[in-house]
Parts: structure tokens; sequence; C-alpha cells
């Protein structure tokens, strides 16, 4: 069984990786509020698909905890309750965690997708976590750095509730966001232990080693003022209405200003690093896929503010923030100099 440890961590990481499309598609549809209830979506396991499934109707039957929309206010049903011609609001609680009362079905199951995907990641880390026991005696590290994943993973399901109650307060999503870029830090530093440290071949230089660590610190930074950015664009919609999210962004703050330009010292910084890889002959192939992805970030931000939006440039600038981070933290694990 241990064996197919290191396919246990990869399928975990991707996991991960498809719980962050799933969170950019969700925030680029404006969906994140499609569920107002957690963890299930209008008092249902499985989600209304219209809107008559959630509006009070006459002589109809509700069973205990469902929503219902009532007067532009979300109502649960206080036990199982059959409706007579009048509203009796003795048979049912204000829902009081938030006043958001809207319902569209395709960002209810937008966002139910998003939470389907985080609670099916769950099922590769019980496997991380018990097969990870069984390196208890060679390797204790093995064992803490998968349960210290898996239960960021817990936490992160909290999380996700306490983004819902809040309705979607910006720090609560950064803390959601850092908090998954951690459990990514953990896992590559797992695959690394049972992989890629045994066979590793290259070459070692104390600057492109400190350069690496500076470019991961940069793009946690930027990957902050990332999230500050997005605050204000929902600011903006939230005043212009989703469908003029085009014009989110013509009077930025200063915030944008500064993520804008931080892109600079970014592509310096990794540059250097390429530059250092190719002079030195060090051998580290994952610089090229750096490069990459500095490019496409800064491509689909270009994109966002100059083209309104385009369909999926948030998801690809999202993704592939986190994707840089991972790789940046992999590569330093890989430049450390060996004891």
């Amino acid at each position: 069984m241990k064996k197919h440890f290191p396919l246990i961590v990869k399928i975990s990481l991707i996991s991960v990786y498809i719980i962050f499309l799933a969170g950019s598609v969700v925030r680029m549809t404006g969906s994140g509020m499609g569920c107002p209830d957690w963890p299930k979506c209008f008092g249902y396991y499985i989600p209304p698909t219209s809107e008559e499934q959630i509006t009070w109707q006459p002589n109809t039957k509700y069973k205990e905890g469902m929503i219902i929309v009532k007067d532009e206010a979300l109502f649960v049903a206080g036990h199982d309750i059959k409706t007579t011609e009048a509203f009796n609001a003795n048979n049912w609680e204000k829902y009081t965690k938030h006043n958001y009362a809207k319902f569209n079905k395709y960002h209810t199951w937008t966002e139910y997708i998003n939470r389907l995907s985080s609670a099916l990641a769950g099922i590769p880390f019980l496997f991380l976590i018990f097969i990870s026991l069984k390196f208890w005696r060679e390797n204790k590290q093995i064992t803490l750095l998968s349960f210290g994943a898996f239960f960021l993973m817990l936490f992160e399901a909290w999380l996700g509730k306490t983004v819902v109650d809040s309705n979607l307060k910006p720090t609560i999503i950064t803390i959601h966001m850092v908090a998954g870029l951690i459990i990514v830090a953990l896992l590559l530093w797992l695959l690394y232990i049972v992989n890629d440290r045994k066979k590793a071949t290259f070459q070692f230089n104390s600057l492109f080693s400190k350069l690496v660590i500076l470019s991961a610190v940069f793009s946690l930074i930027q990957i902050a003022l990332g999230t500050q950015v997005r605050q204000f664009i929902d600011e903006q919609v939230k005043l212009n209405g989703f469908e003029n999210k085009q014009y989110s962004l013509m009077d930025p703050n200063i915030k944008f200003y500064i993520h804008r330009s931080f892109t600079i010292a970014i592509v310096l910084v990794n540059l250097g690093l390429f530059y250092l890889n190719q002079l030195k002959n060090l051998g580290y192939k994952l610089v090229n896929w750096i490069v990459f992805l500095i490019f496409l970030e800064t491509i689909t931000g270009i994109l966002m503010y100059y083209a309104e939006f385009p369909l999926g440039t948030q998801a690809v600038h999202l993704l592939s923030g986190a994707v840089l981070f991972g790789l940046q933290f992999y590569l330093w694990l890989q430049s450390r100099k060996k004891r």
C-alpha cells in the first residue's frame, strides 16, 4: 500500500486545484450566494431547479429546515408543515445569518458543483492520512504533513460555511485562499519527500535558492493584493449589477495600481531565475513553466482590464496564480542545499 502513496498525494493535489478552479468559476459568474445556507442549499441536499420550489406556496408541504423566499426575505421551516391559504409566521423562522434572498438556478447549481467538488476532494485525503500512518516508524514527517493537510481541509470546509454566512466577506475569502495555498505547499512537500528527493540531480546555487524564496514571497503578496482588487470589483458589481461588471474597473482604487505595478518586480525576479538557471546550467526545468505561467498571468490581467473581463480570464488568472505558487514552492524544495 505504501507504493501507492505518491499517487494518492498527486490525486489529493489535483483535487485541491480543482477546488481552486471551481471557486474561480463561482466568482467569475457571481454565484457565491447561489446557495444561501450551508451545507444544504435552500434546505435541500439536491438544489432546487425552479423558483417555485423556494417561493412560499399555499397548500404545499414543506419539510423541517427547508428555506423559502417570502417578501424578499428568507424563512426556514421550523418543522414539517403543510401550508394553508394564508402565510402563518409561527411555522417559520426568519433566516438571520444574512439578508441575501435571491434565487438564480444557474448561480445555485454553479455554487452547488463547487461544494460537491470540495466534498469529493475529501475522499483522497482520507486515503492520504490512512496510508501515512504506515510511515510513522519510518518517517514521522510524512504522517505529520498528511494530517496537517487533512485538518486544513476541514478548516477550509468550515471557512466555506463562514464565507456563505458572512455574505462573501472579503477578508474571509482571502483567508480561504491562503489556507488552500498552504494545503498545496504541504502536499508538494510530501511529494518531494516520497518521490523527487531520492533522484534529484540539481546543482545547488545559493543565489538561485534565495531568488526562488523571493519569487514565492512575491507571488503570495501579489495574490493578497489580487484579493483586495477582487474585493473592489465585488463592491462595484453590487452597486452596478453583475451584468455591468465590465464597468467595475473604470475608476479603480490605488490597490489596483499597486497590484498591476508589482507585476514588474515579479517578472524581473523570475526572469533572473531563468537567466541564472541557463547561465549556470543548474538543470531546473520548473523555471520554464514558471516563466510561462507568469506570462499567462500577465496576459489575462491585461485582458481583464482592457477587454472588459472576457469569458474565462478570471478563472485562468486565479488558477494560474495558484499553480505558479505551487511550482515556486516545489522549486524551492529542489534548490535547497542538501544535507
